[in-house]
């Protein structure tokens, strides 16, 4: 029964994800054909297809996690909230880094290694998308020295 009451909320926001996919997304010419319009369109079809699945065939009958388990689950989808509000204001470099500092105390990192391996994530991936791949990263607060 559980699976098939996530598989229906699972089924009716792919189904909303892949309407705004198909309707709302326009990008130039200019950009890469397989780029910003047709990966959403892919994921939101497959997403429709494996939540329909799964609402036909459920495999388990409950969830059988530990309370300690969906807390864990409930702040890591807080922090990816969190994250996806702050990463256009603040830029790419400050959000990873507090996303991937905060992660890493989570999962049971020191203060100080978790520190380092945010600040060390955020300007690797951030050099490392803008110089090798040329995408386009927000560089928020610190515009003025990137």
């Amino acid at each position: 029964m559980a699976d098939r009451i996530f598989a229906g909320l699972l089924l009716l926001a792919a189904i909303g994800y892949t309407a705004i996919a198909f309707t709302v997304i326009r990008a130039p010419f200019q950009y890469d054909p397989l780029g910003p319009e047709t990966w959403p369109r892919l994921i939101g079809v497959l997403a429709v297809t494996c939540s329909a699945y799964i609402l036909v065939r459920p495999d388990v009958t409950s969830l059988g996690i530990s309370k300690k388990t969906a807390l864990r689950i409930a702040s890591l989808i807080i922090l990816l909230s969190a994250y996806a509000a702050l990463y256009r204001p603040f830029g790419f470099i400050p959000s990873t880094w507090l996303f991937c500092a905060a992660l890493c105390l989570q999962l049971g990192g020191r203060l100080i290694a978790a520190v380092v391996f945010g600040a060390i994530a955020g300007v690797a991936g951030y050099f490392l998308c803008t110089d090798l791949l040329e995408l386009n990263l927000p560089a928020g607060i610190l515009s003025a020295i990137l």
